[in-house]
């Protein structure tokens, strides 16, 4: 079927043309205010992107890291910690309290702890791990002692303790006999530090930057920085010591970092912060690891604390 339209029908369909997609154009441009709300799609946690963190580099934008792992517990049930700051990187092991009588060891390791807390970027390929409190119940008394009495600084299974210890002996009747050398035997089988700093006080004048096995080298950068002297021996013998047993057995390069004892925590710490800073970020000149070849701190010469 064919239909014909005069001029002015076809003039009044163009208008009626003009004017629909007028009608359709201003219906396309103002969309209704209401609509349907779009379909939401909840992934499974396990599907989920999250943008992995970006490396710390500053103050402003480092996240602090930190775990506590609960090595042990005394024979009063007081935890023995350990706070463990960093993701990765090279493991150094800090511990104060070996007696609870020194207690400047104790505050020295709680002010790191609230200083790596404050301050991440120390550690962003590094990691620090701090036990204040060896034993927990010895500083909660002030004895030097635990409380079977028995001097955890004699204790470890070195390879100087006692065949067959004397009544006299401080260190008990068999090595790692005590939780207290235990937990720390377990922090460091556990944690595999690269070096050691253990923190002891004793009378002013005497004090140092003590070392055990090949650490020499740290002891001499420590020393930069606290201006304390070098000691090769505290000039007493130690069976049973943790730095024989670190230092010399193990070859951990181990620092005994001896306070002077009548000097307050705070001038302590503000003496010592870079020292061990300093010796957190220590690297071997050759760049080699720490363990490697002979140090002055051999199996002659070593003498703990």
């Amino acid at each position: 079927m064919t239909i014909r339209m005069d001029g002015r029908s076809h003039s009044r369909g163009r208008r009626a043309l003009v004017a629909a997609v007028a009608c359709l154009t201003a219906i396309g441009c103002h969309r209704p205010a209401t609509q349907q709300p779009a379909r939401q799609i909840v992934l499974p946690p396990e599907m989920e992107y999250s943008p992995p963190p970006p490396l710390p580099s500053s103050r402003a934008t480092a996240k602090s890291v930190e775990e506590i792992i609960v090595l042990g517990t005394s024979l009063e049930r007081r935890p023995i910690e350990a706070m463990v700051f960093g993701r990765r990187g090279e493991m150094t092991l800090i511990m104060g309290g070996f007696h609870g009588n020194e207690s400047t060891g104790v505050e020295l390791c709680r002010s790191l702890v609230r200083y790596l807390r404050e301050h991440p970027e120390v550690y962003p390929d590094r990691r620090i791990a701090i036990i204040p409190e060896v034993n927990p119940d010895g500083v909660a008394h002030g004895t030097r002692a635990n409380r079977n009495g028995v001097d955890i600084n004699r204790n470890f299974p070195a390879s100087n303790f006692p065949t067959r210890p004397s009544g006299r002996f401080a260190g008990g009747r068999r090595p790692a006999s005590e939780a207290e050398t235990r937990a720390v035997l377990t922090a460091t089988r556990r944690l595999q530090p690269a070096k050691i700093v253990s923190i002891h006080s004793i009378a002013a004048g005497r004090h140092g930057n003590n070392y055990d096995g090949p650490a020499h080298a740290l002891a001499t950068i420590m020393s930069r920085h606290n201006g304390y002297p070098v000691l090769p021996t505290m000039g007493y013998e130690t069976p049973g010591s943790f730095g024989t047993w670190a230092g010399v057995d193990q070859r951990i390069p181990t620092i005994t970092l001896e306070l002077p004892r009548n000097v307050s925590p705070a001038r302590c710490w503000e003496v010592n912060r870079e020292a061990i800073l300093a010796a957190v970020r220590f690297v071997p000149p050759d760049g080699g690891t720490l363990r490697a070849g002979a140090d002055s701190g051999s199996r002659a010469t070593a003498v703990g604390k």
